[in-house]
C-alpha cells in the first residue's frame, strides 16, 4: 500500500469553532428588502407628477390657455407625459426574469424624447392673440424655461438614483440619461401648460432641448456623484 493511500484514510481536521464576535454578528444577521420596481415606479411617478404639478399652480398657466386649440393642447400634453413615463419606467423597471433595469433602451428612449419632442417644436406651435412670438430671442433669452424646465426634472432624477443606487455594475450613464430624459419630458409638461410663447424656435429648441440638457447633465453627474454603480 502507498503513502499516498494511508494519506487519503486520514480524516481531515476539524475547523475551529467559531470566535464569540463571529458569533454574535451572525445573530444579528437580517433579510435584505429585496427591490420592488413597480412600486419604486409608481411612488416615483406619483411624486413627480405632484411636483410638477404644485410647479404650474406656483408660475400659474399660461395667459393664452383658452385660446389654443384644445386637441392640440391635450394630445401634445400626452406626447410630454409619454416622454416622461417610458424612459423612466425602462431606467427603473427590469424586463420580467431579470435583475438590472434596460439601460440600452432606456438610453435609446432618452434620445428619441429629446429629437421627437424639439421636432414637434418647432413644428407644431399653435398662437392665440395674447400668445408671444419672440423669434431668436425666445432662444437667447429663454434661460428662465429653462432653469424652470431643469428645475422639474431633479425631483425624478433624485428619486430613482435613491432607487437604483448599488444596483447597476453597468450602463449607469444610460440609466442615468434616462432618468435625466424623463425628468426633462416632466419639465416640459410643465412649460407647455405654462409658457406663453408660441414661437417655434423656443418651444422646440428651448422646451425640447430641457430633455437633451437634462438627460447629458445626468449621464455626466449622477454615477460621479453617487453610488449609482
Amino acid at each position: 500500500m502507498s503513502a499516498l493511500d494511508d494519506l487519503s484514510r486520514i480524516p481531515p481536521p476539524r475547523p475551529p469553532a467559531l470566535s464569540a464576535a463571529l458569533e454574535a454578528e451572525l445573530a444579528h444577521l437580517t433579510p435584505v428588502a429585496t427591490r420592488r420596481p413597480l412600486r419604486q415606479l409608481a411612488l416615483l411617478i406619483a411624486i413627480s407628477l405632484v411636483y410638477g404639478a404644485g410647479l404650474i399652480v406656483m408660475l400659474t398657466l399660461r395667459r393664452d390657455l383658452h385660446e389654443l386649440p384644445m386637441g392640440w393642447l391635450v394630445w401634445t400634453g400626452l406626447a410630454w407625459l409619454l416622454g416622461f413615463v417610458v424612459p423612466i419606467t425602462l431606467a427603473t423597471v427590469p424586463r420580467a426574469g431579470a435583475v438590472m433595469p434596460r439601460w440600452r433602451l432606456a438610453g435609446i428612449a432618452s434620445v428619441v424624447a429629446a429629437l421627437a419632442m424639439i421636432g414637434l417644436g418647432l413644428v407644431l406651435h399653435p398662437a392665440g392673440e395674447h400668445s408671444a412670438v419672440l423669434g431668436w430671442d425666445g432662444v437667447v433669452h429663454g434661460y428662465g424655461c429653462l432653469a424652470s424646465g431643469l428645475e422639474t426634472a431633479i425631483v425624478p432624477v433624485v428619486i430613482g438614483t435613491i432607487f437604483l443606487r448599488r444596483t447597476l455594475p453597468v450602463g449607469s450613464r444610460w440609466v442615468a440619461a434616462g432618468l435625466g430624459a424623463g425628468g426633462g419630458s416632466l419639465g416640459g409638461l410643465v412649460l407647455h401648460l405654462h409658457c406663453p410663447v408660441a414661437d417655434g424656435l423656443h418651444v422646440g429648441l428651448v422646451h425640447g432641448g430641457v430633455i437633451a440638457i437634462a438627460a447629458l447633465l445626468a449621464a455626466a453627474l449622477v454615477p460621479r456623484a453617487t453610488d449609482l454603480r
